[in-house]
């Protein structure tokens, strides 16, 4: 009985070895998130495979918020070693780290971004204004009495101000995943609804509701989720030309002649505009590493050193030619220490 015992336990541990060993074996870095940061990191991963003994890495556009989620799940091989993100990690992804054991992590920011409304070359270009952006998309507006909200009415850009074209509301946005409508909604949304002086107000009395208001985007049709696939919302706004899409400023730069950027507040979303602080919608881009998986996934530390390197991500890298801001000289060199030096948040 003992023996047979004995080779029970024995084959049991075994199948249990070959599980972690098959699971600790993977050979490649495994990068989910943003589809914003996606075609950097890709670009990134290309050279890395090329110039080094490493395999590429697998990159994955999951979006932000799928990114943090894959990436929060659990520490091993079966789960990605980075995330993409173009919004910073919120505190509840953090706890939801930590509560599946991933209990350090590594926030390297890798540069800047402008978010844009952009639309067909083929029709004019749009002026417009934060608080025009919010009263055309959001959920509720503000009537001429203080407090009151009701259904947004708008149809037209007209509409919503006299000075705007009469076409027909329609743009086409990122999905409540993406990190780029986060930024879009805190940025450019918000920054429109806080010229609501009553609502303004509301956010020290009740910044519950002052976010509801702020935050909720129109379910009507006027905005359109339009997924994690800025490729195909640039197909959408040639074949509609009085359409117009959100999205980074890298999509924009690389496709800038099929489709343009929308002034906003009297600021064109240009490389200078954006790099100056100038345009009013920019945000940081960040990538957040497992410390726990490094050096058990070959190749982490080399990537992270290749993502923050000058030929990468300094005034005259190859990031910079795909539309990415850099960061300025002595940010650049805190965020680089930090992450070759793997300094958890």
């Amino acid at each position: 009985m003992n023996k047979k015992l004995n080779i029970i336990t024995l084959a049991s541990l075994m199948v249990v070895m070959s599980i972690s060993y098959a699971q600790a074996a993977r050979d490649y870095i495994s990068v989910v998130g943003s589809s914003t940061v996606y075609p950097f990191a890709t670009v990134v991963a290309e050279q890395f495979g090329k110039t080094t003994k490493f395999k590429t890495p697998k990159i994955e556009s999951t979006g932000s918020g799928g990114g943090f989620k894959l990436f929060c799940a659990g520490v091993g091989a079966r789960h990605p070693d980075i995330t993409n993100a173009s919004r910073a990690i919120k505190k509840s992804e953090i706890e939801m780290c930590k509560k599946n054991g991933v209990k350090e992590i590594i926030e390297v920011k890798v540069g800047y971004d402008g978010i844009v409304l952009a639309s067909s070359k083929k029709a004019p270009q749009m002026k417009i204004s934060r608080k025009d952006l919010f009263l055309a998309l959001a959920k509720e507006v503000p009537t001429d009495k203080d407090g009151k909200l009701v259904a947004n009415p708008y149809k037209t850009w007209k509409d919503v101000n006299s000075t705007l074209p009469a076409t027909k509301i329609k743009v086409l946005g990122p999905p409540p995943t993406s990190g780029t409508r986060d930024a879009f909604v805190e940025l450019a949304m918000e920054g429109g609804c806080k010229q609501f002086g009553w609502i303004k107000n509301l956010k020290k009395k009740d910044k519950k509701k002052y976010k509801a208001i702020c935050h909720a985007i129109r379910e009507d049709g006027a905005f359109v989720d339009a997924g994690e696939n800025d490729v195909l919302i640039v197909k959408k706004l040639e074949v509609d030309p009085q359409s117009f899409g959100i999205f980074g400023f890298s999509f924009l730069d690389q496709n800038s002649d099929k489709i343009q950027g929308s002034l906003i507040d009297g600021q064109e979303p240009t490389f200078e505009n954006i790099a100056d602080g100038k345009y009013p919608v920019s945000r940081p881009l960040y990538i957040y590493v497992k410390k726990a998986h490094v050096g058990t996934i070959p190749g982490i530390v080399g990537f992270l050193k290749e993502f923050t390197s000058d030929k990468a991500a300094g005034e005259d890298g190859y990031l910079i030619d795909k539309g990415l801001i850099p960061m300025p000289e002595d940010e650049k060199e805190a965020v680089r220490d930090a992450a070759i030096n793997l300094k958890p948040m």
